[in-house]
């Protein structure tokens, strides 16, 4: 999809991140390290259950078209959203966890995974990808096959380009130039 089609797919979205207080201008470290003039806190609009809901159908509207098996997220941001796309779309989720629990099963999956299995990955906010390449390795070691990573808002600041160097195509609701 071209970028102004994509913009005009989702103005709806846009318009519900902005009300919902989820862009904020001021001085903010990211968790990549890097600092930045604005922030997109989706966690924020993950708990305001309409943009949540428009979220979750604008995503699952892109997986229609894929092969798909399940939904993953990586905690915590990128659960509400895999929560929503899930229910929206009827397929199974799988949870990753960022590290291993020291109780328990102390699995990094939760959710079930076959071999060959193919997820799609669900995020909230994307910098340099750092934290979805682990969670797609984690898949990987599990045998599930994933190419394809889902997220509400891509900063365009590397992910796309670290992520398609491990074989992902990263598919963006929303560019922060849309928003900012």
């Amino acid at each position: 999809m071209n970028d102004k089609k994509r913009e005009s797919n989702n103005k709806d979205l846009i318009a519900a991140l902005r009300n919902c207080g989820a862009i904020q201008i001021g001085d903010f470290t990211l968790s990549s390290g890097k600092k930045s003039n604005y922030y997109i806190d989706i966690k924020k609009a993950s708990t305001e259950p309409s943009t949540l809901k428009l979220i979750g159908k604008k995503a699952a509207e892109l997986i229609k078209s894929m092969k798909v098996d399940s939904v993953g997220g990586v905690e915590l941001g990128g659960v509400p959203i895999a929560t929503a796309v899930s229910l929206e779309s009827g397929l199974p989720m799988i949870l990753i966890r960022k590290t291993s629990k020291g109780y328990g099963t102390g699995e990094m999956l939760i959710g079930q995974l076959g071999k060959g299995n193919k997820v799609v990955m669900l995020e909230d906010v994307t910098t340099s990808g750092g934290s979805v390449k682990n969670a797609v390795s984690n898949i990987r070691d599990e045998g599930g096959n994933i190419d394809t990573v889902i997220t509400v808002v891509d900063r365009e600041e590397g992910a796309k380009e670290n992520l398609k160097s491990i074989g992902i195509e990263l598919v963006p609701l929303i560019k922060a130039s849309d928003l900012v």
